[in-house]
């Protein structure tokens, strides 16, 4: 593998299997830069012959908490010849295993659905909370979310903002496998292991075939998950839902 360096990222190739560590702890929160990172790490493993399965994982307590709302939001890639960040995720070839160690949060169960498949724990959370926070979903979750879960079940996670662990994801569909919390790196390597004794051209044809739309259906909703975002994040609602966050509270929304 090159000698790329990445922001706020460990990648490691070991064998057939890549390692991207998000470095950010101990919420490991995101912004557009760490997104592009990512994302720059997928294509270039895209490049590398040698790798035919990733690992995405994380240090810290959370895998990733969202973004931090303490600041401003990021400035979105808005050049028409390059896809919004969210979206260059899935636009990658190589099979990805997410390592959800601990809460995967907003934005952050967003980037854990990018992945082919997730190994979670007990102690881990999964929540789509952007409602209870006074604004629309992002990062692709109004297509991702539905697609492993199925409408209704998306829509009482959207319109509630309820937290679930681990076990209660991996019964409704939202993880693969649940584990022990000292195993969930080392499973979710072993399942990365496990693919990457296929034929590499096989499983790469098979996913694009599997995803095939998926990208496109992507970039559009991100596209209105943006602008519904923007309007909302000036609203007395959302001011109140971050500083109830904040203060962990109840917020108490007025509907402006």
């Amino acid at each position: 593998m090159n000698q790329a360096t990445y922001p706020d990222l460990d990648v490691t190739l070991e064998g057939h299997v890549a390692t991207i560590e998000i470095r950010r702890p101990p919420n490991n929160f995101f912004d557009t830069a760490l997104i592009s990172a990512i994302a720059d790490a997928f294509e270039d493993l895209d490049r590398q012959t040698t790798c035919r399965a990733i690992v995405l994982g994380a240090q810290g307590r959370a895998f990733c908490a969202g973004a931090d709302l303490s600041k401003p939001p990021s400035v979105p890639d808005r050049d028409p010849s390059r896809p919004p960040p969210p979206a260059r995720l899935f636009r990658a070839r190589k099979p990805v295993v997410a390592a959800v160690h601990g809460p995967a949060i907003g934005g952050g169960l967003g980037l854990a659905l990018v992945a082919d498949f997730r190994v979670t724990c007990t102690r881990a959370r999964f929540a789509a909370n952007f409602n209870r926070l006074g604004f629309h979903p992002g990062f692709g979750l109004t297509v991702t979310l539905p697609r492993l879960v199925g409408q209704q079940r998306a829509a009482w996670l959207f319109y509630t903002g309820r937290r679930i662990c681990g076990d209660e994801a991996v019964a409704m569909g939202l993880a693969d496998l649940l584990v022990g919390e000292t195993e969930v790196r080392t499973r979710a390597q072993a399942l990365a292991q496990e693919i990457a004794q296929s034929a590499p051209l096989a499983v790469q044809s098979t996913r694009a075939t599997l995803r095939r739309g998926l990208v496109e259906k992507i970039e559009a909703a991100t596209e209105r998950e943006l602008v519904e975002q923007q309007w909302q994040r000036g609203t007395a609602d959302f001011r109140e839902g971050v500083t109830a966050s904040a203060e962990r509270r109840p917020p108490n929304f007025q509907g402006r």
